[in-house]
C-alpha cells in the first residue's frame, strides 16, 4: 500500500491538491483553485505562483478574470492556449452556473432581479446588445429574447421588433434592457429616447413597459427605481 505524503512532501504544483483532499475545497484560495486547473507550472515559478501574478493583474477580482480572452492569458509568461483555455473555459462555466441558478428564480419583482437575471448574459460583453423581458400578468418571465447588438456605445433598436415578439408571445407587459460597456450606467439621451418610443409604441398596443434597465458589471439604472417609468 503506497505510503500518503505528508503536504510538504508532496510536488509544489500538487499541493492545493492535496490540500483539497486534507481540509476541503474551501480551504483553497482563488489561486490555488486556478492552479489546478491548469497543472504544473513553468520552471522558474510554481503553478500557484503563476496564477498570483495574473490574479493580481486583475486586483484579484474574478469577475475582471472573466473578461481575459485566450490571448491575453497568453501574454502571461507561463501561460500558453491549453491552459489559457481551461482559465476561460472555467470562467464560461461559473457564468453558466449562476445563469442556471437563476432561471429558476424566474418572477420579475424588482429592478434587481432583472439585473440578477441578465446580468450573466451582458457582464463580459464589449458592444452593447439590448434585450426584453416578456412578462405575463404574474410577472414571471415568458421569455427573454436579444433584440439587437451594436457599437461600443450604442445600439440600434426597432421599436416594431420589441412589439412583435410582445404580441407573438402574448406578453402582458415587457422590461427593455440594455448594457453600458464603459461601465457608465446612467442613461444617454439616446437611452431617454427609446424608452418614450417603446412606451408610447407598447400604449397603443395595450402592453405595458414595466421598465428599462441599463445594466452595467456591478451597478445598474432602473427608470422605474428613478420615478421615470
Amino acid at each position: 500500500m503506497k505510503e500518503k505524503l505528508n503536504i510538504n512532501q508532496w510536488a509544489e504544483e500538487d499541493r492545493p491538491r492535496e490540500k483539497m483532499l486534507d481540509k476541503g475545497i474551501n480551504a483553497l484560495t482563488n489561486a490555488e483553485l486556478l492552479a489546478i486547473l491548469i497543472g504544473s507550472g513553468n520552471t522558474e515559478e510554481t503553478a500557484v505562483e503563476l496564477m498570483r501574478r495574473v490574479l493580481a493583474s486583475c486586483h484579484n477580482n474574478l469577475n475582471e478574470l472573466g473578461k481575459y480572452s485566450v490571448d491575453s492569458l497568453c501574454s502571461f509568461k507561463g501561460i500558453g492556449p491549453a491552459k489559457a483555455i481551461s482559465i476561460v473555459a472555467a470562467s464560461e462555466l461559473g457564468k453558466r452556473r449562476k445563469l442556471s441558478e437563476l432561471i429558476e428564480r424566474d418572477q420579475i419583482t424588482s429592478s434587481t432581479d432583472v439585473y440578477n437575471l441578465l446580468h450573466p448574459l451582458m457582464c463580459d460583453l464589449p458592444t452593447e446588445e439590448c434585450w426584453v423581458l416578456l412578462l405575463n400578468q404574474s410577472n414571471k418571465v415568458i421569455d427573454k429574447i436579444k433584440i439587437s447588438s451594436g457599437g461600443i456605445s450604442e445600439t440600434s433598436v426597432d421599436v416594431r421588433c420589441v412589439l412583435r415578439e410582445a404580441l407573438i408571445k402574448r406578453a402582458v407587459s415587457i422590461i427593455l434592457c440594455h448594457n453600458h460597456p464603459s461601465g457608465n450606467a446612467h442613461p444617454s439621451m439616446e437611452d431617454d429616447k427609446l424608452t418614450t418610443r417603446i412606451q408610447q409604441g407598447a400604449h397603443f398596443m395595450n402592453i405595458t413597459l414595466a421598465d428599462h434597465v441599463i445594466i452595467c458589471d456591478g451597478r445598474y439604472y432602473s427608470y422605474v427605481d428613478e420615478g421615470r417609468i
